[in-house]
């Protein structure tokens, strides 16, 4: 078995130690003891773009922090419709707590990292600490806020301003280390396609595609090989978001 403590005997576990969202996500709240304990059971996972992690509908048996990449979230509808309804970014938990069934779909948008875990084991700790309850409801309630805002964005903002609003939410998120201010130059790949974009928007494909192209004509975004895009300014980006 991998050892789990540094060569210097810490009491956090090496696992542990290199995880750059530890301190963010749900482990934030755990003692070093409780650490040690949970790295007993949880593994480092990679998913390639476009892998299933959870299909809709199966039984909960496991969670999982996100340490880098996107998880897209999405829903089936009868007909054979996808309709993306949300992402997921680090420190994120994926997994709806105490549930047996999943009720989403959840994809890797990008090539993500995952810290896996049991769901008895994450449940059994989560009832000796309280504050790894409170992690996640304010995860959950930022979620909440998260989703009404988009609410907002899709039901009332114009298709210029909802393609900036998309594009701000990538800049902002999908680095763990994002630390929140006006950023310059800020550089990142597209975690979705143009057809996800426009579905997770309600606009057509060729109504993304010509925003995208207004805002590089602007001088907002800046487009190079495939889906990496570039900001150069984040400030005049949010002007755009309305």
């Amino acid at each position: 078995m991998e050892e789990r403590l540094d060569v210097h005997n810490s009491s956090i576990p090496k696992l542990c130690r290199s995880c750059e969202v530890r301190h963010r996500g749900i482990c934030g709240a755990l003692k070093p003891e409780e650490l040690l304990e949970l790295s007993k059971y949880t593994r480092r996972v990679d998913y390639p773009a476009g892998k299933e992690i959870s299909g809709d509908s199966e039984d909960v048996v496991s969670y999982s922090t996100i340490m880098h990449g996107v998880v897209k979230l999405s829903k089936m509808l009868e007909d054979g419709r996808q309709q993306v309804v949300g992402l997921q970014f680090a420190p994120d938990l994926i997994g709806r707590m105490f549930s047996i069934k999943n009720h989403f779909t959840a994809e890797a948008a990008s090539n993500i990292q995952l810290c896996k875990m049991p769901k008895a084991a994450l449940e059994r700790l989560i009832k000796k600490n309280p504050e790894i309850e409170h992690k996640l409801l304010e995860q959950t309630l930022r979620e909440l806020d998260e989703a009404r805002e988009w609410m907002v964005t899709l039901g009332r903002k114009t298709a210029a301003e909802k393609v900036a609003c998309f594009l701000y939410l990538i800049a902002t998120h999908i680095d763990p280390t994002y630390i929140d201010g006006n950023l310059e130059n800020l550089t990142f790949e597209l975690p979705l396609t143009r057809a996800d974009i426009a579905d997770f928007l309600g606009l057509t494909i060729e109504t993304v595609s010509r925003q995208f192209t207004k805002l590089r004509t602007d001088g907002i975004i800046e487009i190079s090989v495939g889906r990496n895009i570039c900001v150069p300014d984040l400030a005049k980006l949010k002007e755009r978001c309305g």
